[in-house]
C-alpha cells in the first residue's frame, strides 16, 4: 500500500512493539500463572517457549504485515491463504470482542490506581466496587466500569489521532522505560521485606523438573503467545508499518527479550511480597485486584507502592489497547474508503458496546476471557505461521525473514516456522478446547 506510514526510529520500533507485547498478559496473567503452575518450573519452561516458538512466530507476523502492508484481511487474501479475507474479517471481529472485555479489566486497573490515591490520602474507598458480580447484575459496578472504559477509550483516541510516528511510537519511548524504572522500585521495596527470600527461591531458584508437566508446558506455551500479543492480528498490523530496511530478526529477539524480562519483573516485584505476608501465590486472577492491595496495606509506604504498581500497570496495559484498537483502525482504513478519523471512532465505538455484556457479572467476563482472549488469539497465530510457511512464496519469505541474502540460519528458521512451530500452537489450541471448552482432561 503506497503511501504508508511507518516508524521512525530503531529504539522507536523496539519501545513500541515491548508496548505491544507488555500489558496485562505480562503484569496480571505471568505472576499468577506461575502461582498457579508452580513456580520455577513454569517460568524455566515459559522462557524456553518464548525463545523457540514465540520469537520465530513473532517473525513471521512481522513478515506477513510488511511484506502485504496490510492488516489481517488484506494480508491473508494478499498471500493466498484459503478463505483469506474471511478469515481475515473473523479475526476483526475476535479482536474487537477482545479488545472489550480486556478495556474492561484496565478500567478496573485505573479505578484501583485511583483508590490507592485515595487511601494514602486517607478518603474512602470502597475496594472491589467496580469488580463485576459473580452472578446477577451489580449497578454501582456496572457504572463504575461503564465511565472507566471510557475514560480508557478516550486516552486511546486521543494517541490514535496523532498517528503512527508521533501518537503510537512517541507514546511508547515514553512510557517502556517509566514502566521498567517503576518494576525495579517494587522490586526492591519487595526484595526487603523479611521472608521475601522464601519467595525468590520458589519463583527462580528452586526448579523441579519432576513438576513439569503436560500442564505445565502448554500452559506457558500459551503464555507465550498471550504475552507477545501473537494472534495473526496485532503484530500483523504493527509489521506493515516497519521500513523494509528494519531488521525484523533482531527486533523480534529484542521485544521477546523485553516482554520476558516485565514479565519476569512484574512477578519478582509481587510473588516475594506475596511470601514474605503468608499469603497464597496460587490465588488466579485475583491476585493483582484482591490480594495485592492487602499487601500493599501491609508494608510500610504501601500505599505509595501500590500506586506506583497500578499506574505501571495501567500504562502497559493502555499501550496494548493501543495496538488492539489500532489493528481494527487498519482492518477499516485497508478495506473501506473510511478515514482515519472516523476509522478510529467507528472502532472505539464498537469496543465499547462489545465491552457491555462482560461488566455484567463474572459468568459472562471469564467465558468471554477464555473464548475471545485466549482460545481464538491462539487460532490466529497458527493462521499466520501456516500463512507465512505454506502461503507466501519462499523466496519472499525468506527476504522478509533475513533481509536480501538470508544466511543458511534464516534458511532453517524457515523450515522450523514450516513444521515445528504450526504443530507446537495447534498442540495448545487442542488443550485450550479439551481442557477449558470441553471439560474432558484438568487443565491444572
Amino acid at each position: 500500500m503506497k503511501g504508508r506510514e511507518t516508524f521512525g526510529t530503531r529504539l522507536g520500533v523496539v519501545a513500541t512493539m515491548i508496548g505491544v507485547a507488555v500489558g496485562l498478559g505480562n503484569v496480571w496473567r505471568f505472576p499468577y500463572m506461575v502461582g498457579r503452575y508452580g513456580g520455577a518450573s513454569f517460568v524455566a519452561i515459559y522462557a524456553l517457549t518464548v525463545a523457540l516458538i514465540g520469537v520465530p512466530a513473532l517473525m513471521a507476523e512481522w513478515s506477513l504485515g510488511r511484506h502485504t502492508r496490510r492488516g489481517p484481511v488484506g494480508a491473508f487474501k494478499a498471500v493466498n491463504l484459503p478463505f483469506g479475507g474471511a478469515l481475515g474479517w473473523y479475526l476483526f471481529f475476535v479482536v474487537a470482542a477482545a479488545t472489550g472485555y480486556y478495556t474492561n479489566a484496565i478500567g478496573w486497573v485505573l479505578y484501583y490506581a485511583v483508590g490507592e490515591l485515595a487511601q494514602g490520602l486517607g478518603l474512602p474507598w470502597s475496594a472491589g466496587a467496580i469488580l463485576p458480580p459473580d452472578d446477577g447484575v451489580d449497578k454501582r459496578s456496572f457504572f463504575l466500569q461503564l465511565g472507566c472504559s471510557a475514560i480508557v477509550l478516550g486516552a486511546v483516541v486521543v494517541v490514535l489521532r496523532a498517528g503512527i510516528r508521533k501518537g503510537i511510537e512517541r507514546v511508547s519511548r515514553v512510557i517502556i522505560p517509566l514502566l521498567f524504572a517503576t518494576l525495579a522500585l517494587l522490586i526492591v521495596r519487595a526484595l526487603t521485606l523479611p521472608g521475601a527470600g522464601r519467595g525468590v527461591d520458589w519463583y527462580i531458584l528452586k526448579v523441579d523438573l519432576g513438576a513439569v508437566t503436560p500442564a505445565v508446558v502448554v500452559a506457558a506455551m500459551g503464555q507465550a503467545i498471550y504475552s507477545l500479543s501473537l494472534g495473526g492480528s496485532f503484530m500483523v498490523v504493527y509489521g506493515s508499518y516497519l521500513a523494509d530496511e528494519a531488521r525484523i530478526e533482531a527486533t523480534a529477539i529484542w521485544t521477546a527479550l523485553g516482554d520476558l524480562g516485565a514479565g519476569l519483573l512484574a512477578g519478582l516485584a509481587i510473588l516475594p511480597a506475596v511470601f514474605a505476608l503468608g499469603l497464597a501465590p496460587s490465588s488466579g486472577p485475583g491476585l493483582i485486584f484482591s490480594t495485592l492491595p492487602g499487601v500493599f496495606a501491609e508494608i510500610p509506604f504501601g500505599r505509595l507502592f501500590g500506586l506506583l504498581f497500578f499506574l505501571g500497570l495501567l500504562a502497559a496495559a493502555y499501550l496494548s489497547d493501543i495496538a488492539a484498537i489500532e489493528v481494527l483502525v487498519a482492518g477499516l482504513t485497508d478495506n473501506t474508503r473510511l478515514t482515519r478519523d472516523r476509522a478510529i471512532m467507528l472502532s472505539t465505538s464498537l469496543v465499547f458496546v462489545l465491552a457491555i455484556p462482560p461488566m455484567i457479572n463474572m459468568r459472562i467476563f471469564i467465558p468471554w476471557d477464555l473464548t475471545f482472549g485466549s482460545g481464538m488469539q491462539v487460532l490466529g497465530a497458527l493462521m499466520t505461521v501456516v500463512a507465512v510457511g505454506w502461503c507466501m512464496k519462499r523466496t519472499d519469505a525468506l527476504r522478509q525473514l533475513g533481509g536480501p541474502q538470508p544466511g543458511r540460519r534464516i534458511v532453517w528458521l524457515y523450515a522450523w516456522l514450516r513444521y515445528f512451530v504450526p504443530a507446537a500452537v495447534l498442540l495448545v489450541g487442542i488443550w485450550w478446547l479439551l481442557s477449558e471448552v470441553l471439560g474432558v482432561i484438568n487443565a491444572a
